[in-house]
């Protein structure tokens, strides 16, 4: 069942599925979630777990899969997918549709602060660690470190947010 704070802006546009599984969706205080935003329960019986403030923009896709928890204050540009599983691919013998899901590779981990931008790809088993950015069209699959900066594809560290100067 999902639990979708009453102080949640959720655009009408926006696509919400129940699960039919018992997955659980779990939106905080303040999150705002854009127009044409998909969340699908697939792939797994993880739930889907978005903190306070955070915000999601148009186009974005959450599947469900293994699970993904998101922090407070996680900013996630247009057109992400977030997709915490994979299909297993090796028979040649039999089609990918009839394959199944890999093992779990731990799910999507967000932690506080985070900002995603436009096209990225976040797949099972990354862990993107507090304040760390992401820069568009990235694929994330791994962890990264926090407070630092990431582009390309290959996904590789580009530098780390500074302190603020003193006055």
């Amino acid at each position: 069942m999902n639990q979708i704070s009453p102080n949640a802006r959720i655009s009408k546009l926006a696509d919400i599925e129940e699960s039919v599984r018992g997955s659980k969706l779990i939106i905080a205080d303040g999150v705002m979630i854009d127009a044409f935003v998909k969340i699908k329960f697939t792939g797994g019986l993880g739930d889907i777990v978005i903190g306070a403030d955070c915000a999601i923009n148009a186009g974005t896709v959450l599947y469900s899969g293994n699970g993904i928890a998101m922090g407070k204050a996680v900013l996630v540009a247009a057109n992400c997918t977030l997709a915490p599983t994979n299909h297993e691919f090796a028979s040649a013998n039999s089609r990918i549709l009839d394959q199944g899901f890999k093992p779990s590779r731990g799910g999507i981990v967000i932690e506080d602060d985070v900002w995603i931008g436009a096209n990225c790809a976040v797949l099972d088993g990354a862990i993107l660690r507090r304040g760390c950015v992401v820069g568009a069209g990235a694929v994330v699959h791994r962890e990264l470190e926090p407070y630092s900066i990431y582009a390309g594809n290959p996904l590789r560290k580009i530098g780390l947010r500074s302190a603020l100067a003193p006055d």
